[in-house]
């Protein structure tokens, strides 16, 4: 993009927002957004923002909000990735706020995605990013495409955007769903297809969200395609059994009109030209698969299909219930010691337990170095299985030509430089036990399959062999990489991820957890117990470990204390005994302090606790102030004192 032409949009920005250039026609949404994007939020076109990416903590802060929708969402947007992979785009699901929670693109483009703010975590809300198809969604909730110079801020204007806003089952507007490329041709009329899919799309996981939430309702589906109203109703109103409406999807409230939220309370008989015996009627057609016609005045009729609800669960099912609970909290020790007080950690170790014994496949989802093969380990050493064997297998590491034959084994004869004997594979040696296949997402297309068939037949085919050996297996899958933009980009099969995904844990950064100084002590203790050392940290060295970033998270943290072990005195390990990237993160690295003490409430502690509260609230002097009754500029003087920095200060 030239000078020229950044300098030519942002005077036509200014135009527009200043002198009340009339807008009419498609660029009425694009002109109010700038005028907001000036005098609402005093954004200035001629000074570009890079992309806001919110941090780790807020981002799950955000997800959490709409967890179960984001479940529902997520199937929607791979099947809709499918058909756009090829062509550059990405899929962003953002929140009501405009933070995106999920995420689907190439990976091999990561990189000038993340830079153009086309990222999970990255906020597209008007206010932070100026007029953009999230943001200007949000603003609007109507669909829209903001394409190239439709865009406020000029470092965006090679991007298109096409957005569709979500409604929860009540009508309350809940999220964006967006498809945009970092290049595109000039003319806005090149993405009306890509709108048109979004918007469709939009809707078919709003009303999939609609089914989960009113599954235990009846259902009504409406439609003008006979053919197609049994599987998409076009208009659904959920009821209960006095024929009185809980909820209207967005079909529904676009033929009643938007200010018929009204719909819900009202029966149906009011709505349609429907008897009370009406429903009756079509409550039995529906059991039947049957379709039947409602009118709606002299000149609107309906293909009509009902759904029944869902069996309510027998008492019985209450009992299931309290036993998985009271799973959860028998104590394993093998789990219980990967966590201290973090709440993330200690949800997910609490699902583990419950999953111990059941007879279905675990995926573990996080980043290299947190500890995928050690809580799969725990998983088995805490299970009835414990007693069999754990065969871990990196999917990675072995060579494509030999993963095969390490796989499934071999009999006599069946390749030349096999053993005589021929070979069991990896497979059947984890009979019983736990088969742990680390970095899935790297094993070839053509094993997937095979290993596809083994899960559901439960039976292994040897190179060589004639007949299928039965195989007892468990298996537990780890990946760092996310499998369904694997999916997304054809080198992972969506079959086999289902199988595979009978359960997910998702482990967290080492960076994000709040239990960081547990596992330092932790881990030193482990690798001192090996050296026949009893060593500690001192407060400088616990500060710049707790202070750092540590991007290979949890192995790293046993790799930096080994070396510190080997060359501290064995006994106190400082921050000299440190990598020089742990030291170097801060300006000035006080000596080791003599244990000073700071005021607090009236009594003397420790500055360590100054140190773990800084932690514990990340980072808000704010809220340290309060917990230790000391003033704000208080706090700052004895951070300046012991030379303690805020990791985004480094």
């Amino acid at each position: 993009m030239t000078n020229q032409t950044q300098s030519r949009h942002i005077d036509n920005v200014m135009s527009v927002a200043m002198h009340g250039t009339a807008a009419n026609g498609a660029n009425e949404l694009i002109h109010n957004s700038w005028r907001r994007c000036v005098n609402d939020y005093g954004l200035d076109p001629a000074r570009p923002k890079a992309p806001h990416i919110v941090t780790s903590a807020t981002l799950r802060a955000h997800q959490e909000q709409i967890e179960e929708f984001m479940q529902v969402a997520r199937v929607g947007m791979e099947q809709m990735y499918k058909r756009v992979s090829g062509l550059g785009y990405v899929l962003l699901l953002t929140d009501a706020q405009g933070v995106t929670v999920d995420y689907i693109g190439n990976d091999a483009r990561a990189p000038d995605l993340k830079k153009a703010g086309l990222y999970l975590g990255a906020e597209w809300s008007e206010r932070s990013a100026g007029t953009c198809g999230v943001g200007t969604c949000v603003a609007e909730q109507t669909a829209l495409t903001c394409h190239r110079d439709d865009h406020f801020d000029p470092t965006h204007i090679p991007l298109t955007c096409s957005a569709a806003p979500l409604f929860d089952p009540e009508g309350k507007f809940l999220a964006v769903l967006d498809l945009s490329a970092l290049t595109s041709p000039t003319y806005k009329e090149s993405q009306h297809l890509a709108l048109h899919l979004t918007m469709m799309y939009a809707e078919m996981i709003e009303d999939a969200n609609f089914l989960r939430h009113f599954q235990d309702r009846w259902i009504l589906r409406l439609g003008t395609a006979w053919a197609l109203v049994e599987v998409s109703g076009e208009i659904m109103l959920a009821y209960d059994d006095d024929g009185v409406v809980v909820g209207a999807n967005t079909g529904a409230r676009r033929l009643f009109g938007r200010a018929a939220g009204d719909v819900v309370g009202q029966p149906l008989t009011a709505l349609f030209d429907l008897a009370p015996d009406d429903l009756l009627r079509l409550a039995r057609a529906g059991t039947m698969g049957e379709r039947s016609i409602v009118t709606r005045g002299s000149n609107q009729m309906f293909y009509a299909s009902v759904k029944a609800p869902r069996p309510r669960p027998a008492a019985r099912g209450s009992v299931v219930v309290e036993v998985a609970d009271s799973a959860a909290s028998t104590h394993h020790p093998e789990l219980d010691c990967l966590a201290g007080d973090d709440n993330t950690m200690r949800r997910l170790l609490d699902q583990a337990k419950r999953l111990l014994n059941r007879k279905l496949n675990i995926l573990i989802h996080g980043e290299t170095g947190t500890g995928k093969e050690v809580i799969a380990k725990a998983l088995h050493r805490s299970s009835e299985r414990a007693h069999k064997p754990f065969v871990a297998v990196n999917c990675g590491a072995i060579p494509e030509s030999l993963i095969e034959s390490e796989l499934f084994g071999y009999t006599a004869g069946a390749f030349t430089g096999g053993r005589a004997k021929g070979m069991k594979g990896l497979i059947l040696q984890s009979d019983g036990g736990t088969l742990f296949l680390d970095e899935i997402g790297d094993m070839p297309l053509h094993l997937q399959t095979r290993l596809l068939r083994v899960l559901s037949e439960q039976e292994v085919l040897p190179l060589g062999a004639d007949k299928p050996v039965p195989v007892d297996l468990t298996v537990i899958a780890a990946s760092h990489r996310d499998l369904r933009n694997l999916i997304g980009a054809g080198s992972f099969r969506e079959d086999l991820y289902y199988r595979l995904c009978g359960a997910t844990l998702h482990l967290p950064a080492l960076r994000d957890r709040a239990d960081k100084r547990y596992l330092i002590e932790k881990v030193l203790a482990e690798e001192a117990e090996l050296l026949g050392m009893d060593a500690h940290l001192s407060l400088d060295a616990m500060h710049a470990m707790l202070c750092f970033a540590w991007p290979g998270n949890i192995r790293q943290l046993r790799n930096v204390l080994r070396f510190a072990l080997a060359v501290s005195d064995g006994r106190t390990i400082t921050a000299a005994d440190l990598p020089q990237e742990l030291t170097e993160q801060f300006s000035v690295l006080p000596a080791a302090p003599a244990v000073p003490a700071i005021a607090s409430g009236g009594e003397d502690c420790e500055a360590a606790p100054l140190l773990d509260a800084l932690v514990r609230h990340k980072w808000s002097v704010t809220k340290v102030s309060e917990e230790l009754n000391l003033a704000r500029a208080t706090v700052y003087r004895y951070m300046k004192k012991y030379g303690i920095v805020p990791p985004n200060q480094r």
